[in-house]
């Protein structure tokens, strides 16, 4: 595979490439064509550095992430499926999940070495509870994001993880605002009916 640059450069894809151009690319890419995956990588490198950026907040991680995310595209690429979506929401999907787990595995370390500055201190009982029921409240959202369609899922995931606006989001997903303000709706309403969250 050829190398990629470390930092994406340039602007985001836009008109010229649409998403059956890299729906094509991913299919190249996945039959070992390293031409058609370096333009895929050129054509949404930036939307993915632009989306780990926001998530990690370091843009020496983000860059790692961003080279982790197009290795993972490069082995996995024969996974995408047309039907579940745009391949620039898949790549977007890919991006902001290995940019969360980046996250959190940052939090883990910071969490240990609390842990292990604090000593032989006592755990509080209250403070067990409430990480037992923080982890039960996770599990409820996880739950209830897999009953959401997928075009509704992107849009939550971009919106509320991710920290986009609605019209970066309609930029990222390319929709019209409209489309983009309705999926997040639906999605939060569809959301809130699976948890059982009052109006």
């Amino acid at each position: 595979m050829s190398h990629l640059s470390p930092v994406p450069s340039g602007a985001p894809a836009s008109g010229g490439t649409g998403t059956s151009t890299l729906a094509d690319l991913l299919r190249q890419a996945a039959r070992g064509d390293e031409s058609a995956f370096a333009r895929l990588y050129d054509e949404t490198s930036a939307r993915v550095f632009g989306l780990v950026l926001r998530v990690v907040r370091d843009r020496a991680q983000a860059e790692e992430v961003t080279q982790e995310v197009y290795l993972q595209v490069w082995r996995t690429a024969s996974r995408y499926d047309e039907t579940k979506g745009s391949a620039l929401s898949w790549l977007m999907t890919l991006a902001h999940r290995r940019a969360v787990d980046r996250v959190r595995a940052a939090e883990a370390v910071s969490r240990q070495d609390t842990a292990y500055h604090r000593g032989s201190h006592q755990v509080d009982h209250d403070a067990t509870a409430e990480a037992v029921e923080a982890s039960m409240e996770a599990r409820r959202v996880r739950s209830a994001l897999a009953e959401l369609t997928v075009v509704q899922r992107e849009a939550l995931e971009l919106a509320y993880f991710g920290g986009y606006t609605h019209t970066e989001v309609a930029t990222l997903l390319d929709l019209p605002v409209g489309t983009a303000k309705t999926r997040i709706r639906d999605g939060l309403i569809r959301l809130r009916d699976a948890m059982g969250v009052g109006s």
